[in-house]
């Protein structure tokens, strides 16, 4: 009788995720399955009318691994990832420690900083995109103010400076992200841990080391691996503030996928760029999954 009914809940519990099951299979397995089938044809504006398009297994894999331009837009990707995780991490953990203390005001200057989050990402691009402008850009009004610069620099037409702008821009959204993150988990810990520390004789760098970073490896954990995936998928703030140029120096795996399949109309090259992306992104969500394994035992 007890089996019965375990068995009887344990139905109800697959009826249940049914509905769910079957919506993640349509919206997200059949695109997926789709654009992994449009990877291994040669499907292009020529043929796309009558759908002729043709096997051609590992070729546009091949053609891209010995593409110069997508080699760039790979080491662009990375860049702007690693660059965007170590400046959001690094201020927003310091952001995350310094709200963490009681004072007055605190509230209000918190939900200031919020704000860069709190914003659409459409927005945000063309806010920063006019931030950078050559003419009545405040970025230069304030260097030439400052009298640091003779005369205004063009930051985002420049192949030098636009994926540094870029990158500013992102850590605006970034670093309140990472400092939400990171204040729940100090929050987390008890202040009679450190209480306990102060007792003994701990000083404020021992209490952090020992006792702060160690209590925060989870939580640390989680926001590097989040903030990977977020900024290693980055579309609309390229887009909006540079089109991936000049000469493809801002253009990441996001906006080159878009450019090769509905600028160039090249379907299958574009399905297999958004492929290695989703690969890349893949693997990373093992390693996150197989390091929090490791953590719970």
């Amino acid at each position: 009788m007890k089996l019965s009914m375990e068995a009887k809940k344990s139905k109800e519990a697959y009826i249940f995720i049914l509905p769910g099951f079957i919506y993640l299979l349509i919206v997200c397995g059949y695109p997926l399955l789709y654009n992994i089938d449009l990877s291994f044809k040669n499907l292009n504006v020529k043929n796309f009318a009558s759908g002729e398009s043709v096997f051609v297994g590992l070729e546009n894999y091949k053609a891209l691994l010995a593409d110069q331009t997508f080699r760039l837009v790979f080491k662009n990707t990375l860049e702007f990832t690693f660059a965007c995780l170590l400046i959001q991490f690094t201020v927003g953990f310091l952001f995350a420690m310094f709200f963490s203390k009681k004072f007055t005001l605190a509230g209000p200057i918190r939900g200031l900083v919020l704000v860069g989050y709190m914003m659409p990402m459409s927005v945000t691009a063309l806010l920063g995109k006019n931030l950078f402008l050559l003419d009545g850009g405040v970025i230069n009004d304030l260097l030439m103010k400052l009298h640091l610069v003779s005369a205004p620099v063009d930051w985002l037409v420049n192949g030098g400076t636009a994926l540094g702008a870029v990158i500013a821009v992102n850590c605006w959204v970034g670093i309140p992200f990472n400092m939400l993150l990171l204040t729940s988990g100090l929050t987390g810990i008890s202040d009679d841990v450190y209480e306990s520390a102060s007792i003994d004789g701990a000083t404020s760098f021992q209490r952090f080391l020992y006792i702060t970073l160690p209590l925060m490896k989870s939580a640390m954990l989680s926001v590097l691996m989040l903030g990977f995936i977020y900024t290693f998928k980055a579309f609309d703030l390229m887009f909006i503030m540079t089109a991936g140029g000049p000469f493809n120096s801002t253009d990441v795996l996001g906006t080159y996928a878009y450019s090769r399949a509905f600028t160039q109309y090249e379907f299958s090259q574009g399905s297999t760029i958004a492929m290695i992306l989703f690969v890349c992104l893949f693997c990373v969500g093992l390693f996150y999954l197989k390091l929090l394994g490791k953590e719970d035992d």
